[in-house]
């Protein structure tokens, strides 16, 4: 039995070699792999005496060769194939350990393997008889089947088959995205997304659905270094809650801030002086909505606040760390996911399902500069309408559309989402708002179509409207704020989000 080892990555190739020859089988290899596994006085023939060519081209060329890849891809159930490996003087390669250049971890030209997925390619075409392994987290898997069996099941090929095909797919899907750098275009011509699951989740969106998390391969996340301190398993909302809830508070700035998620909308957000005053102000927006809530702060939570937020049934929490003390309170629910997380990295692309495809949509980014918004009312906001302004343009483009945020004092405190007209939404916020809104802001994610989209900021007592404009009827609009002695404020900026 021959085996052809080849790797980059040379975790546990010493004794994995070791093991194939206390096993019987004679070792073929070349360049670093080679040398050390000889090093460890092991047998070994170099893959140029195996071609009788020696490494051309500064390594480009070393194993393309047909005294490799006839061995490799031989059908040994074909006469005509054995007939030509007897006639050419090839031998039979039964297993190959390969893994190819870091790309990602440099990219570049050079690391641009070509030899190494030739390699893992043929020998995945032909699992039949040959064996490919690609990670080395298998290696003890693979020695002990061989060491069970004398040789691996067809199972068991197939299986690795498809892990190599996986490997290099997710390579090439890595090459493309490097050439897609230099593309002018926002969207690239092609998408090739390789990604593999990671985590298995309680259950899908409703029990009766199965769900996963998958990571693009060569990336990490901040859910890759995510600590859960305890309670249950996480659910598909879980994760998609939390996600939103991590982005939201990380774009509130670097001053205290708290929210809270349901359903991937906030139900609360407010910054304070300090994380305790934040979070009971998020909470106090919508007490009914954020029963079942994710709750995620931008700094270390203090004991003062794990003991503020214990009493309330929360599904997940997230902060960057835990003071001391608090962790202990919050443990004492036990139901409760505890979650210490890192920053979040820059959101992709945005990637929908519909039949056949997808919808693909670069990032929302929301500006927030009062530079190039305009204000075309007589009256002009106040510094404390301004920084509420801030915030609440911040949130309604989080929310989802049809949207109205109000906010004072640095606190949301009415929240309409999701409706299919604005007065709704705006109405919903102003019920939920139940005057603590007076001299505060009124946000809408896109324009006002008729004058009657101010009703909700009027009945809630707020003094500043913030809009993106560019309605036919945008100066009825304005002209309706200057009667209520509203100040308004465009953005040129619409965000809807479904």
């Amino acid at each position: 039995m021959r085996a052809l080892l080849s790797v980059y990555d040379k975790t546990g190739v010493v004794e994995l070699a070791e093991g194939l020859v206390g096993l019987g089988w004679e070792l073929v290899s070349s360049g670093g792999t080679a040398a050390a596994i000889a090093e460890a006085g092991l047998p070994v023939v170099e893959v140029a005496a195996v071609t009788e060519a020696p490494e051309m081209l500064g390594g480009r060329v070393k194993t393309l060769h047909p005294k490799i890849h006839g061995g490799i891809l031989a059908d040994r159930s074909n006469p005509a194939h054995l007939a030509d490996l007897e006639a050419r003087g090839i031998t039979a390669i039964d297993l190959v350990v390969a893994n190819l250049y870091p790309f990602t971890s440099d990219p570049g030209i050079e690391l641009i393997d070509i030899g190494g997925p030739t390699m893992v390619r043929a020998a995945a075409k032909n699992h039949a008889h040959v064996g490919i392994v690609v990670d080395p987290s298998a290696y003890g898997e693979v020695l002990e089947e061989l060491r069970r069996h004398g040789a691996l099941t067809d199972a068991t090929r197939r299986r690795l088959a498809r892990t190599a095909f996986a490997h290099t797919a997710a390579y090439d899907a890595a090459i493309v995205a490097w050439f897609d750098e230099d593309d002018e275009s926002p969207l690239p011509a092609s998408l090739h997304l390789a990604a593999e699951r990671v985590q298995d989740l309680r259950y899908g969106e409703n029990p009766h659905q199965v769900g996963a998390r998958y990571r693009q391969s060569g990336r990490r996340s901040w859910w890759d270094d995510a600590i859960q301190h305890g309670g249950k398993e996480l659910s598909y909302l879980n994760l998609y809650d939390a996600e939103a809830a991590w982005r939201l508070v990380h774009e509130l700035g670097a001053g205290p801030a708290a929210v809270v998620i349901k359903h991937a909308n906030p139900c609360g957000a407010a910054v304070a002086e300090d994380l305790t005053t934040a979070y009971g102000l998020a909470h106090e927006c919508d007490t009914v909505s954020a029963f079942g809530g994710i709750v995620a702060v931008n700094q270390p939570m203090p004991l003062a606040l794990a003991e503020a937020l214990a009493p309330v049934f929360t599904e997940v929490v997230i902060a960057p760390a835990y003071e001391d003390g608090a962790l202990e309170v919050l443990a004492a629910r036990k139901n409760l996911r505890i979650l210490e997380a890192r920053p979040p990295g820059a959101p992709g692309l945005q990637v929908r399902t519909i039949d056949g495809g997808f919808l693909v949509q670069t990032p929302d980014p929301v500006t927030v500069d009062r530079s190039v918004w305009t204000v075309p009312t007589k009256r002009q906001p106040t510094e404390e309408e301004w920084r509420d302004v801030d915030l609440a343009w911040r949130l309604v483009a989080r929310v989802g559309s049809n949207a109205i945020v109000l906010v004072k004092g640095g606190q949301a405190v009415g929240i309409g989402a999701g409706q299919q007209n604005r007065r709704d939404a705006g109405r919903i916020a102003a019920d939920k708002a139940d005057g603590r809104a007076e001299g505060g802001a009124y946000a809408s994610d896109a324009f006002f179509p008729f004058p009657d989209g101010l009703d909700g900021a009027v009945e809630a007592g707020a003094t500043v409207v913030v809009q993106p404009g560019g309605s036919m009827r945008d100066e009825e609009v304005v002209a309706a704020a200057d009667e209520q002695g509203l100040a308004m404020v465009l953005t040129g900026e619409r965000h809807f989000r479904h």
